[in-house]
């Protein structure tokens, strides 16, 4: 049984990495989806947002207003480490069981993980950290042909992340996917291969 985290920037193409291998039979939990969930209407975190941040936060449905608490929580640094502070843990715990969960059913977990950080590899004990990696100039045109951001946009979303040479340097496995889709599918062969193999 192995357990892999699949990391990269955006527009470097995890989630096709994550399907493929999913298609391999691989359990797949993606971080973007259990962020989501621990903000549902209801959940305890939700309500933690509200008494922190305030009514304004809540949309009229009972859900996260996000735009709303990005701009309170951003406005000042105390307020981000605060909202960091009540969503981060919930995600962590929540991640951290759905992990344990896949393990009973699949001998191969892959974690999406966009915001990767070091103390990761422990809190899900994981086997090896895969980073999906792209030239930039192939982010930004596939982030504006394929996700319709505007190229000005596609930059900032860019540059807000934490930077190439760090995110690589975290990995036991650099995935070029510059390339074709097919040169991808040759690639996620391999790595399947190696997953399997340990």
């Amino acid at each position: 049984m192995v357990t892999a985290a699949v990391i990269g920037g955006i527009g470097s193409g995890k989630t096709a990495v994550t399907d493929l291998l999913a298609e391999h039979g691989a359990a797949v939990v993606d971080a973007d989806v259990v962020a989501r969930e621990v903000v549902a209407p209801g959940s305890e975190t939700l309500k933690r947002l509200v008494e922190a941040f305030g009514d304004e936060v809540r949309a009229p449905d009972g859900s996260l207003d996000r735009a709303a608490l990005a701009a309170l929580a951003f406005a000042h640094p105390a307020a981000t480490t605060r909202m960091n502070a009540i969503i981060h843990p919930a995600i962590g715990v929540a991640l951290a069981q759905q992990v344990a969960a896949a393990r009973l059913t699949h001998d191969v977990v892959v974690v999406a993980i966009p915001l990767f950080r070091p103390e990761h590899r422990t809190l899900l004990a994981l086997d090896e950290v895969v980073c999906v990696d792209v030239d930039p100039d192939v982010a930004l045109a596939r982030l504006v042909a394929q996700r319709g951001f505007s190229a000005e946009d596609a930059r900032l979303r860019m540059a807000a992340q934490s930077p190439r040479d760090e995110r690589v340097a975290m990995c036991d496995v650099v995935l070029d996917n510059s390339g074709t889709m097919s040169d991808l599918k040759g690639k996620v062969d391999e790595l399947w291969h190696r997953l399997t193999r340990r």
